[in-house]
């Protein structure tokens, strides 16, 4: 499996809740054109614990996709390319709510 942690804010102008059903629906229309093997829910940071030690970063918000191997995940990659900007495309809508957003991969070994 090939995975992607995203850490970032909102933008002050937007809503937790509107963001999770603009991600839940970006996550979804990958999902139906097989660009995807899941998407978490959203999850607030808990930097009030021993467990949480990144300093380095003031992320209020992350979320982890799946997918199956590299090969989905570039593929899913060259599908926002190409159509990620599109004003009514789920991708943008969700993006466009996004402040400083950091993307962190990884595949299991």
């Amino acid at each position: 499996m090939f995975h992607m942690l995203s850490c970032f804010n909102l933008k002050p102008e937007f809503q937790l809740a509107d963001f999770r059903k603009a991600f839940a629906d970006f996550a979804v229309h990958l999902q139906e054109l097989d660009l995807v093997e899941s998407a978490s829910p959203v999850g607030i940071r808990q930097d009030d614990t021993i467990l949480d030690t990144d300093s380095e970063r003031n992320h209020h918000y992350f979320s982890i996709m799946s997918f199956r191997d590299r090969a989905q995940a570039d593929a899913a990659v060259d599908y926002i390319a190409l159509n990620g900007m599109s004003a009514d495309a789920t991708h943008h809508i969700a993006y466009a709510m996004v402040d400083d957003p950091v993307f962190i991969c990884w595949q299991d070994s």
